[in-house]
């Protein structure tokens, strides 16, 4: 029997302040209205005009099909979901001279937006963010906002990740629509439109590059004052430059301000690489120095929000848990998170590996799973059908997507490694990929072929074993060797599960004492590969997703299956 489950935050939702918090933490500025909460919604057939009635009312961001949205219905590919809301400007809140920006967090798929029946802006893909400006559709008192929205799911080449229409096991319930925070900002006509913000450990500086239609900024970062001409770079050098780690996630304060516009930052003084260790053995370094990342599988699934974690709260919780248990890193798991789940990693000190979210074509369980039985590397500049990467467009929207992805999360302080690929799926020119990776963006690592179809490229020798055990490759090259996922175990908690008749796992636990057994065993046999080169490990996974069974926490996040003090001694034993 499938029920709803609804988390601790999902039940203290209040459908008035849903997710009130600044969107944005790395480019903060005073003007802030928050737009989720309720607005109207139509499912109509696709093709049909924009609908002039309604069927109800949605909580935004929580996606129709989510629990919290109070819709409880699966948009279809033929079909079309239609938002409207009315807004009204605060006093004072916008400029005469000023504009006023719409932004959203991300919409599944593709969308376009009207205001006052002025098409204001439109965005395909549906997990990164975009933004409108809406000064000149506006008008005084109130104002209509139409948000009109397509979502093929895992039927186009789009990124879709792990959601399905016909979920089941690995694949989980599709969503579609707005999901992440709407929000108005009101800036004077030049502003600052964005940084870029590189640390430089080596020498105590930050690069900062000021993105803007002209001007010349006052810059100040820890302290220090320099002025930057709108698209130029300032290289500020720090007094005392204080090292981030996931022990001490130091963060240095960042203001700029440019003409009438004041912006709020933060930077990170950190450096990842690969490097030898005492012995020779390659290893992930932070900050010059060998680190062992301990990571956990995170899918940031949730049962009553979906993607959309129902409060920051939650968020919070996830992170701070996985870090009291000894992890330190997270692997995101094809999702891009709402920047706030970035800015707590930063802040509480958690590493994190964020994958690419995946697409392309029919995903071919043949492809992909033989790898992980027999030894063979499909070369994969020619087998791109098996991948699901044959549609040259489809190959394109991947770019894009990888471009934005990484343009979007470039200021985040804790992601220390870029996935473009997850087990072959989607998977094409590897190689090329980790090249344009580190092109656009050299001080990060690159896991460029998590699991198999390895192609010798990016910095680490990836590798995915379930209900077997994990044996360090023969054949060695300058590459750090990464266990980026294992393990795996189900252990189904009554009450507190899916689905009461299904259990999706790489191994099956009957009893809690079980599963901690199981834990420590499988983590005593991994600390014998440590010494040999065994540099990273990504266990799966953080929580139960759906009919996935293997977490860590239950689905709804009230149960830890395994004593906190039993996971800390064997993850002790993985750091050496």
């Amino acid at each position: 029997m499938r029920r709803d489950l609804i988390t601790r935050w999902g039940r203290r939702l209040d459908p008035l302040a849903v997710l009130p918090e600044y969107p944005r933490p790395q480019l903060v500025r005073d003007s802030y209205l928050n737009l989720n909460g309720w607005w109207d919604y139509a499912i109509t057939p696709a093709g049909a005009p924009l609908p002039t009635r309604y069927d109800g009312r949605i909580v935004v961001p929580f996606s129709p099909e989510a629990p919290l949205s109070r819709v409880g219905r699966q948009l279809q590919p033929d079909e079309r979901l239609t938002y409207r809301r009315t807004l009204r400007l605060p006093d004072g809140f916008r400029a005469v001279d000023g504009r006023v920006l719409l932004h959203f967090g991300a919409v599944d798929q593709t969308c376009t937006v009207r205001l006052n029946g002025v098409e204001v802006g439109a965005n395909e893909g549906g997990y990164l963010p975009f933004a409108c400006d809406v000064t000149a559709a506006l008008r005084p008192g109130d104002n209509e906002l139409v948000v009109d929205v397509r979502d093929r799911s895992d039927g186009a080449q789009h990124a879709s990740g792990k959601q399905r229409l016909h979920r089941g096991g690995i694949w989980y319930t599709a969503q579609s629509g707005i999901w992440q925070t709407v929000w108005l900002e009101a800036v004077p006509a030049l502003h600052v439109e964005a940084l870029t913000l590189v640390p430089h450990l080596a020498d105590g500086s930050v690069e900062v590059t000021v993105h803007a239609s002209g001007g010349v900024a006052r810059v100040l970062v820890g302290g220090q004052e320099h002025r930057v001409p709108a698209g130029g770079t300032a290289w500020v050098q720090l007094d005392d430059p204080h090292p981030w780690t996931p022990e001490d996630p130091f963060l240095h304060d960042v203001t700029v301000e440019l003409g009438q516009d004041r912006v709020t930052s933060y930077v990170a003084m950190r450096s990842f690489a690969v490097g030898p260790d005492a012995n020779g053995v390659p290893r992930l370094l932070l900050n010059g120095v060998p680190y062992p990342h301990v990571g956990v599988l995170d899918q940031g699934y949730w049962p009553d929000g979906l993607l959309t974690a129902p409060s920051d709260e939650a968020m919070v919780h996830d992170i701070a848990t996985m870090k009291r248990l000894g992890f330190t890193m997270l692997r995101k798991h094809v999702k891009v998170e709402p920047l706030r789940w970035y800015a707590h990693c930063d802040r509480l000190g958690m590493l994190v590996w964020q994958d690419v979210v995946n697409g392309g074509g029919r995903y071919r369980t043949a492809a992909v799973t033989w790898p992980g039985r027999f030894p063979i590397r499909l070369p994969d500049t020619r087998w791109r059908a098996l991948t699901g990467r044959a549609d040259e467009t489809g190959r394109a929207l991947f770019h894009e997507e990888l471009r934005r992805t990484v343009e979007h999360l470039r200021n985040v302080a804790s992601i220390a490694c870029w996935v473009p690929f997850n087990e072959g799926w989607g998977q094409f020119d590897a190689a090329a990929v980790a090249d344009r990776v580190r092109d656009l963006d050299p001080t990060r690592l690159v896991d460029h072929a998590s699991g198999w179809h390895d192609q010798g490229a990016g910095d680490l020798r990836s590798l995915h074993v379930y209900a077997k055990p994990f044996r360090l490759p023969r054949r060695r090259d300058h590459r750090a060797v990464a266990l980026s996922e294992y393990g795996g175990h189900s252990l189904p908690v009554t009450g507190h599960v899916h689905d009461d008749e299904v259990d999706f796992g790489y191994g099956h636990e009957d009893s809690g004492p079980g599963l901690a057994a199981s834990f420590t065993r499988l983590h005593e046999r991994l600390a014998v590969d440590v010494p040999g080169g065994l540099a990273a490990t990504v266990y799966t996974q953080l929580s139960d997703v759906e009919d996935e069974l293997n977490g860590l926490l239950t689905y709804d996040r009230e149960v830890l299956k395994i004593d906190g003090d039993v996971v800390r001694a064997a993850l002790a034993l993985l750091r050496g």
